[in-house]
């Protein structure tokens, strides 16, 4: 699979239908946020940003992904955030469990054969909820919303366009123990 000129593409982990409904019913619920919640369909847990691919690129990023050999594993999204700078409302995993970090890891080394570089900031599990948002203290959740990962995509997004932003290119299965 090709695609036609620089596109910007990141891996991620994509939700269900049900953890989906959890996270935007979730942003719905928390008030005072003042800002834009983010499209059900468009959220999502990056695992590798890789912005603009030309599209030579395409096939050493889809051919290192083809490597990667990592368990399906459970995340419990238990914790809601606030990050200032980018007034970003988020809802995520503390600390990251193991498998999470070892996929994070097994996507960015064969990635730097394709000429990527890892990002320089620690990984910080998260799906975005809310951008433009006011600030809101962080807390945990009464009831984790539990999501059972089994798979890992690659995805393109097109900025500045109607909801959804994203779309999923190719998904990768990840072992079941």
């Amino acid at each position: 699979m090709t695609v036609p000129g620089p596109q910007r593409l990141f891996f991620a982990l994509w939700p269900d239908t049900t953890v989906r409904s959890g996270l935007a019913g979730l942003a719905g619920s928390i008030q005072g946020h003042g800002g834009r919640s983010t499209h059900p369909e468009d959220i999502h847990l990056t695992l590798v940003f890789l912005g603009d691919v030309r599209e030579d690129r395409f096939d050493c990023v889809t051919e290192a992904a083809d490597g990667v050999a990592a368990p399906a594993f459970d995340l419990s999204l238990g914790r809601v955030g606030y990050w200032p700078r980018p007034r970003v409302l988020w809802c995520g995993c503390d600390p990251a469990p193991e498998p999470l970090l070892a996929l994070v890891d097994g996507l960015q080394q064969p990635l730097r054969a394709c000429g990527f570089r890892p990002e320089r900031r620690a990984f910080q599990a998260h799906l975005t909820l809310v951008r433009k948002a006011h600030k809101l203290a962080g807390f945990a959740l009464e009831q984790p919303i539990a999501w059972p990962v089994s798979e890992f995509v690659l995805a393109g997004s097109e900025p500045g366009g109607p909801p959804p932003r994203y779309r999923i290119l190719r998904r990768w299965p990840l072992a079941i123990s």
